[in-house]
């Protein structure tokens, strides 16, 4: 259920604080443990570590994947470590609200840095791609550190979303003891309207609603005019619509509305619109069987 985001720059220790994390955890019967690693999202990407960071787009798409997966991990009993420079504090502040919308506890783990040890870090760096042979981008090189040092937003104890803060440098300690507390002897904070996701009204239900149905019927129509005769895969639905292959455009509409229809009149019938397309499907299936 918790959360912990490890923020710090290239070579400030990160994954290693997120594997010291997972065995303190998970020794401690505190698993699942999970770690959301930036470099495998990287590596997955085929951008290149200096790419992206230097790249908007790329740098954006990483972000996206980065927090796409911690949501679908976060549960009521795993603990997320998610590692990464999460540099930005609009995007931590993503995060935050994310673990709030799943009534969890969160905690920052900052790797901070010295300026004798960024110094050491950068000549590091510059030493690497020096011996690096051209033609890979797979190492950070020393403008780019230098960009991302400045473009650093370190987590302050003062804002709710960084909190509680534990900053640690170099090869100092964990306070193991402090992180677990935050993690697991406090409350989550409660949901806010900001945090929560509105429930559609009775008019965006039933805008949603044709739009759904709509746009399944314009599926099977373009499945038809490429020749397409057997079922048609409904991605959204999550299973086939095996109508006749000499149903018209015009039927499928007068099926649809007749679906409309009966929602409206049920009050039974799901009113989560991602449900919706399956359900519509169903019904082509029965009623159009052996039109």
């Amino acid at each position: 259920m918790p959360l912990i985001v490890i923020t710090g720059l290239p070579r400030s220790g990160k994954t290693t604080r997120a594997k010291e994390l997972e065995k303190h955890f998970s020794e401690n019967g505190k698993g699942p443990v999970h770690i959301v690693s930036e470099a495998d999202h990287i590596a997955r990407s085929g951008y290149g570590v200096r790419e992206s960071f230097t790249d908007t787009g790329k740098e954006k798409q990483v972000r996206a994947s980065l927090k796409s997966e911690a949501m679908k991990l976060l549960t009521k009993t795993s603990l997320v470590i998610l590692d990464g420079t999460n540099y930005i504090k609009g995007y931590r502040y993503e995060i935050f609200c994310i673990s709030k919308n799943a009534r969890t506890t969160q905690c920052t783990v900052h790797c901070a840095m010295t300026v004798e040890q960024r110094m050491a870090r950068r000549e590091e760096l510059v030493r690497n791609a020096a011996t690096i042979e051209t033609g890979g981008d797979v190492q950070l090189d020393g403008e780019t550190f230098d960009a991302l040092c400045q473009r650093y937003e370190e987590p302050q104890d003062t804002s709710r979303w960084d909190r509680p803060l534990f900053t640690v440098y170099g090869e100092e300690e964990m306070d193991l003891m402090r992180i677990n507390s935050a993690l697991y002897e406090q409350a989550p904070l409660p949901p806010n309207l900001a945090t929560q996701n509105t429930p559609l009204s009775a008019t965006n239900f039933l805008f949603e609603l044709d739009k759904t149905t709509q746009t399944i019927v314009d599926q099977i129509a373009s499945a038809r005019k490429i020749g397409l005769e057997g079922p048609v895969e409904i991605p959204q639905a999550g299973m086939r619509a095996e109508v006749p292959p000499n149903m018209s455009v015009a039927q499928l509409n007068r099926h649809r509305r007749q679906f409309l229809n009966y929602v409206k009149m049920h009050t039974n019938v799901s009113s989560d619109i991602s449900k919706i397309p399956a359900i519509f499907v169903q019904f082509l299936n029965t009623n159009t069987n052996g039109a």
